[in-house]
């Protein structure tokens, strides 16, 4: 009876000093990274919002080519579909979120470009206004991802390195993707006059 008693205690206190050994920490590291995730979401979602009225304001501007309004739109609808529990922070999960915003990003150049052809529009302070806020959140959303990112460095390293990789084994933590490089991101843009 004693040597179960005392093997009890062992097992409570190796536990216990595992569970010391970073748990807390990770704990707010993991914390941190789903923190982070919610701003990257955010900023899609501000951006998300600023559709409609972008939208709206090409139309009623000008005699604008729907096919590129329609692209915009669905792409918009599409997007918003996707989401990630930021429990399931997982590689495939990252790149489905990353392959519906592209889309959108796809779409806006479009019909970004197309509006150099219509001066009018360029010149009306709605459009000029949503165009600086949609420049302003394309850059929030730099900020977010990269901070997302410094975030899953973070909490993967602290995940890997020992003793902590024992107690994160232990308790579930496991690595977490963060965002990378769009496909083609490698080669320049082609730009023709």
């Amino acid at each position: 009876m004693k040597k179960v008693l005392i093997g009890i205690v062992a097992i409570v206190a190796l536990l216990a000093l595992f569970s010391g050994c970073g748990y807390n920490s990770l704990v707010q590291l993991d914390e941190d990274v789903k923190t982070k995730w919610n701003n990257v979401e955010t900023q899609y979602q501000r951006r998300a919002d600023l559709i409609p009225n972008l939208v709206s304001t090409v139309k009623g501007a000008a005699k604008f080519e729907q096919e590129t309004l329609t692209a915009v739109i669905e792409a918009r609808s599409k997007a918003s579909q996707i989401t990630v529990d930021p429990n399931k922070l997982n590689e495939e999960n990252i790149q489905k979120y990353q392959q519906a915003q592209g889309q959108i990003t796809q779409a806006l150049g479009r019909l970004m470009v197309l509006t150099e052809n219509y001066p009018q529009l360029k010149a009306t302070d709605q459009f000029r206004d949503l165009s600086a806020q949609l420049e302003g959140t394309e850059n929030r959303i730099t900020v977010a991802r990269n901070d997302y990112n410094t975030s899953v460095q973070a909490y993967n390293t602290k995940v890997r390195t020992f003793p902590n990789n024992i107690t994160a084994g232990l308790f579930g933590f496991g690595q977490k993707a963060g965002f990378k490089a769009d496909a083609g991101a490698e080669n320049a843009p082609k730009v023709e006059f």
